[in-house]
């Protein structure tokens, strides 16, 4: 037989990464058939591959860097895609929880460390604050089951910073005693944290506006994003709080400027969830040592002393939060999955424990409670990913089984139609925020050419614009179908388009090109909304949609009594949720009570506003109102509806004298009827952009002078 032994380990870069990738292949494979969480196949790959297993991996520096980038990521995309606005209501809550879940553990594992393990009372403090934070590493499974936005995943993620802050604080006091350094060490780490604040919270989020609107390359603004998370990253470890907190931090600021639905945010899910978190995983079991277990009582004691009483405390914390607040059980278990796991901020702390000096020779820490940690760090993650997985599935499956009541737009199939390349982008990306991404429908981009002398080259134009915007929905994980059309008459070829793909609405932009025609509404626009019945957006957006903090609606008198109602307010509270922004609504009393039921009803966590506008002659009055990183929009009618008024024949004027230069958008209800082209004389067949009383009065206007 040949000895293999001297191939082993694997000391090539080249060969270390192959093995991992295959790894990161085959794990979930083979977990999925034994039904055991993906998270513990990596765990239990990388004890297999490392040192104390069969040590076919060296655990090079790749696994150090990679590392510390796969659980940067964990806390960067938990604050990434918290629930901004479910945090703030219910900050009592997450406060609660946060000290119980640090308290309870940090008690009971200082009483056990001191008591049964005769610990000194440092030691066992630094080992209250390992067990008294934890590390979501369970927190991929949640966003597997699209549960990031649940409550208890809001409680459990706000929870878990809070416990982090505070276990580092008081780690960073067990230091200060020891070094004794006093109180200027106090006063210097408090002007670290308020610095720190000062630049993440008024700093960055103007630099990350100002990018975003200058640079729009997808690979620009990805980088760009990961430099802002390893520079809080590393200013946070600075000032002596940990890189995952900056990363969390990061996550927070970041959050909404990045949409969940967008291709920004699928890029960054798609490298952590593919790459950078398995690596981390992978690199956490080649630390654990399993054959410790049989070599002396005093490691295993260590062991079951920190996950006994270190996970009972957790689970206090986690049940007693929801009895105390009537929470129901599943979402104890959810959050009691989350917050009992511990991996590398547990190693961190316990490495500040071997290295510092009490007296000569002597470390706070020794070897035994290193390698208790680590076998600790096992048992956690098996219970977090375990107990996380089950709630999970449960709670998803309850909310199936529950009755839910008819969503508004299920018929939703949005038809975007698209000409201008600087201009395609912005509209899929206002469809991705709009639509529904329960109901998994894709979008549907159509291009119209004239059928003339040049459509030849305007179908091949338009096939390239078509395939960029595949690639470009694609990137957000969106499927779309794609259709260069040849029509004598472009209003006629969308309204043909539309009806063969059974379309519920269409998203247009607004037409721009002075060169073309001076018409406000471009060549077709105008026949296209007197031709069909169902609900026509048409955007000028002038900015990324990510960098919008407020959304400001104008709502006509007796919207509310439209069919469309419904429709343009869901779509837009929707696109609110997504971008995280403001939504503020100008109307009457009696439409904004409608509007704000709706509101509470169906998207409780909205930031919405409600502003009385008692007539429409008021609408150039919120010009000034409107800043650049604002959209407006206006719910328009057409005419001959309940809600038109004549008022609205002067928006074209009034768009272009006040708010010239801001993005809009210009809403066209749902309207009664069949296809309108199946009209009586009693209907109006064409209505012009200026009325003939508009060319009268402008014609005396100008004699007057």
């Amino acid at each position: 037989m040949p000895d293999l032994s001297q191939y082993f380990p694997i000391t090539d870069p080249t060969l270390i990464f192959f093995v991992v990738l295959l790894i990161i292949l085959f794990a979930p494979i083979i977990m999925g058939r034994l039904r055991i969480p993906h998270l513990i196949g990596m765990v239990l790959a990388g004890i297999i591959v490392g040192k104390y297993g069969l040590n076919i991996l060296n655990r090079d520096d790749s696994f150090e860097l990679f590392g510390h980038v796969g659980l940067y990521y964990i806390m960067f995309l938990a604050g990434l895609e918290m629930d901004l606005e479910g945090l703030k209501k219910n900050r009592v809550r997450v406060g609660f929880f946060g000290i119980l879940t640090f308290v309870l553990p940090f008690l009971l594992t200082f009483w056990s460390s001191n008591v049964l393990l005769n610990l000194s009372i440092p030691a066992s403090l630094m080992l209250g604050c390992m067990m008294a934070s934890n590390t979501l590493i369970a927190y991929p499974i949640v966003g597997r089951y699209g549960l990031q936005r649940h409550t208890a995943s809001t409680l459990s993620v706000g929870s878990s910073m809070i416990s982090l802050f505070l276990a580092l604080v008081v780690l960073a006091a067990i230091v200060n005693s020891t070094s004794g350094t006093g109180g200027i060490f106090w006063l210097l780490f408090l002007a670290k944290i308020i610095a720190f604040c000062i630049i993440m919270i008024l700093l960055i989020p103007r630099l990350v506006r100002w990018f975003l609107r200058k640079y729009s390359d997808s690979v620009m603004q990805f980088i760009f994003v990961l430099s802002i998370l390893f520079f809080s990253a590393a200013l946070s470890g600075y000032i002596g709080l940990e890189g995952i907190f900056g990363a969390f931090f990061a996550g927070l600021v970041l959050n909404r400027f990045i949409p969940k639905i967008s291709p920004l945010m699928n890029r960054i899910e798609f490298i952590g969830n593919a790459l950078f978190i398995p690596y981390f995983l992978i690199g956490v079991g080649m630390l654990i040592n399993i054959r410790l277990l049989f070599h002396g009582g005093a490691v295993l004691m260590i062991m079951i002393c920190l996950v006994v009483f270190g996970t009972l405390g957790k689970a206090l914390a986690a049940y007693g939060t929801t009895a105390f607040f009537r929470m129901p059980r599943l979402g104890g278990d959810l959050m009691f999955g989350l917050t009992s796991a511990h991996a590398a901020g547990a190693i961190a702390i316990v490495m500040v424990g071997i290295e510092l000096e009490t007296s000569p020779g002597q470390t706070l820490l020794n070897n035994a409670v290193l390698n208790g940690v680590v076998l600790m760090i096992l048992c956690t993650c098996i219970i977090s990913s375990v107990v996380t997985e089950n709630s999970a599935r449960k709670i998803r499956l309850r909310e199936k089984e529950t009755p839910t009541i008819h969503n508004v737009g299920d018929d939703e199939k949005f038809l975007v139609a698209v000409k201008y390349p600087e201009y395609a982008d912005n509209l899929m990306s206002l469809a991705m925020l709009m639509r529904n991404p329960r109901l998994n429908r894709g979008l549907i981009a159509l291009n119209v050419v004239y059928d003339d002398v040049n459509a030849l080259k305007n179908q091949q134009e338009g096939r390239r614009l078509l395939e960029h915007i595949k690639d470009y929905c694609s990137a957000a994980d969106v499927q779309v179908q794609t259709q260069v059309r040849l029509a004598t008459n472009i209003a006629n070829g969308i309204k043909h388009a539309f009806r063969e793909y059974q379309a519920s609405e269409i998203i247009m932009g607004l037409h721009f090109h002075p060169e073309v025609t001076k018409s406000f509404w471009g060549q077709f626009t105008q026949s296209l909304y007197n031709g069909l019945n169902r609900q026509i957006i048409i955007a000028r957006i002038k900015q990324p949609l990510n960098t919008l903090r407020k959304i400001i609606v104008a709502v006509p008198s007796r919207a509310e009594y439209e069919p469309g109602f419904n429709r343009w307010l869901e779509r837009l509270t929707r696109m609110a949720r997504n971008l995280d922004c403001r939504i503020e609504f100008h109307g009457r009393n009696e439409s904004l009570e409608l509007i704000r039921e709706f509101i509470v009803n169906r998207h409780p966590n909205t930031r919405a506003e409600y502003v009385e506008m008692k007539h429409w002659n008021e609408l150039p009055e919120l010009a000034s109102s409107i800043k650049d990183d604002h959209i407006f929009v206006v719910v328009t009618a057409r005419q001959g509806t309940i809600s038109y008024k004549n008022a609205l024949e002067r928006l074209p004027q009034e768009i272009e004298q006040h708010f010239n230069g801001r993005s809009i958008m210009i809403v066209y209800p749902d309207q009664y009827g069949e296809s309108m082209e199946h009209m009586t004389f009693a209907q109006p067949q064409h209505t012009e952009e200026r009325s003939a009383y508009d060319w009268i009065k402008d014609k005396i206007s100008r004699l007057r002078r």
